[in-house]
């Protein structure tokens, strides 16, 4: 008896051994080699420098997109089925990871040849698209305009306010604050006494309507019980429910690894649509973050907190119109994405083109670059016409412009004086008018893979482009150099042949110039033919 305890001891320590080894890599640099990816908030870190911290990919997503891939400017790529750590020492890339020893992949000699190689390889593109009125429209979100205290009442006055103003219709995205608690999907009628006649109201304005939902399930009660009596819940090694700390308090939280609270949400959701009128719902939360407890008990399959953030992706994909914030290898697919709200700052508004470029490396390109003047609620909460810098929200505004989507929520309106919201409006009519280009940018993504926004150096290998965050490509066509300073002057690089800007004006490319920038222009070139 001894001998068979002291036997499954050891073998129990050896499992315990490979389970907990780790392949180390170091990949030696290219001459004048630059690399980019990982997660879509490090996008204004990127290229990374010869010195950086540790990443740890099952820890962290910084509660944005991310994915198991780095790619090199000289055409190489690292990917891995599963999270892995990586740390750039000397300009050495230092890679750690628990499933396989990781190496770099050649795909030719350029960053573009590195992504479409992966692309094609490990998440090619599913051949759909989200609803043209992704990016043909401006979206409206309900978040900084009312935040938690909304009623049908505030969010009819806020679509009249929105087409009285000159504003097209768009998409309304009706956000936290509607249910009566977390996870039940049931209107606090109180608030909303007739959803219904609210979602048709707004279709005959012209707008789509999506609400917003999370994994988070309030933690008591008769729905309570059912959920975990049913085995829907994220449990704990002791076969209870896991309560999970979030931003809004502390919840129980849907199992989104099971396949049986995944049919349920999907069944349940689905109802939802069909009772009340909701074209699609804003899947937020499913961060990693937020389930690295080595108490969680994951089901399904899944490894890791990870697994779990897929998994919520993947309920997604059964609704076309959505949103994701956070997501996990689920590169093209079609889910539009948002990025990590930003604050009401220049220095978050320069993060704005580096990050998106980084969602479109790592396959995410139906993305949209947060709400306009930013979504970090506690930088916009006391904003009004005698303290906002409406030169700011502006150039906010046009930074969005000509992104595959741009999203309002603090209302221009309240906050801007007739010039200021004259051009602002004049922005979100430019967007409408480049939607059907944006569509065709969208719809070749869906069958290449392709960004949508692109890196200069994508674009234009062998120019020198690596280090540039300012400037970024629409597309084959356009380059766009939107203000992302105070002021009204910036300095453009061209890359080579002939370019017509915003003004008509020919250009001959392969330079650096200086160029004057009033506060109602938004400088971008298109190819000339």
């Amino acid at each position: 008896m001894r001998f068979v305890s002291a036997f499954i001891l050891f073998a129990l320590f050896q499992a315990s051994n490979i389970h907990a080894s780790v392949h180390k890599s170091e990949i030696e640099p290219l001459e004048g080699e630059k690399w980019y990816g990982a997660l879509t908030r490090l996008g204004h870190e990127t290229p990374f420098a010869k010195d950086t911290r540790l990443f740890d990919l099952s820890k962290s997503h910084i509660s944005n997109q991310g994915a198991p891939l780095l790619l090199s400017s000289k055409g190489r790529y690292i990917w891995s089925e599963a999270p892995f750590k990586f740390q750039f020492k000397g300009g050495v890339l230092h890679l750690e990871s628990e499933s396989e020893k990781l190496q770099a992949f050649s795909a030719g000699n350029t960053l573009k040849e590195a992504f479409m190689a992966a692309s094609a390889k490990h998440f090619p593109p599913d051949g759909k698209v989200p609803p043209a009125i992704f990016f043909a429209k401006p979206q409206y979100n309900t978040w900084i305009a009312l935040h938690y205290d909304q009623t049908q009442k505030d969010v009819l006055a806020y679509a009249n306010a929105i087409l009285e103003n000159g504003f097209p219709a768009g998409l309304m995205m009706i956000d936290d604050g509607w249910e009566t608690f977390y996870g039940l999907f049931r209107f606090n009628m109180e608030y909303f006494p007739n959803p219904r006649a609210l979602n048709e109201k707004l279709r005959s304005m012209g707008f789509k309507t999506l609400y917003w939902i999370s994994p988070f399930v309030a933690s008591t009660g008769r729905d309570f019980k059912f959920l975990r009596d049913n085995g829907l819940l994220l449990k704990r090694a002791n076969n209870t429910p896991a309560i999970i700390a979030w931003w809004n308090g502390w919840s129980a939280a849907y199992d989104t690894t099971n396949p049986k609270t995944r049919e349920y949400l999907i069944k349940t959701l689905k109802n939802l649509q069909s009772k009340y009128g909701i074209d699609g719902f804003k899947f937020d939360g499913a961060d990693a973050e937020h389930f690295q407890s080595p108490d969680i008990r994951f089901s399904g399959g899944a490894l890791c907190a990870a697994d779990y953030t897929k998994a919520w992706g993947s309920i997604g994909l059964e609704f076309p119109y959505n949103e994701f914030r956070a997501s996990w290898k689920m590169g093209g697919r079609a889910l539009v994405q948002r990025l990590q709200d930003k604050r009401y700052s220049w220095e978050d508004l320069r993060e704005l083109i580096p990050d998106m470029i980084a969602a479109g490396l790592l396959g995410y390109a139906y993305t949209c670059p947060d709400m306009i003047c930013g979504g970090a609620y506690s930088t916009l909460a006391k904003l009004n016409k005698d303290n906002i810098d409406m030169e700011f929200f502006v150039r906010s505004c046009q930074v969005h412009t000509l992104m595959p989507m741009m999203q309002f929520s603090l209302e221009p309106w309240k906050v801007l004086d007739e010039k200021h919201l004259k051009i602002v409006a004049d922005m979100a009519r430019l967007h409408e008018k480049f939607g059907p280009y944006i569509m065709e940018c969208a719809k070749r993504a869906s069958q290449t893979g392709e960004p949508i926004v692109r890196h200069m150096a994508y674009a234009f290998p062998g120019e020198n482009f690596e280090d540039t965050c300012d400037q970024f490509m629409l597309g084959d066509d356009y380059m766009v150099a939107p203000m992302l300073t105070k002021g009204n002057k910036r300095s453009v690089r061209l890359p080579k042949g002939k370019w017509i800007d915003d003004l008509g004006l020919v250009r001959d490319g392969g330079c650096e110039f200086e160029m004057q920038v009033p506060i109602e222009r938004l400088p971008y070139f298109k190819r000339a033919q």
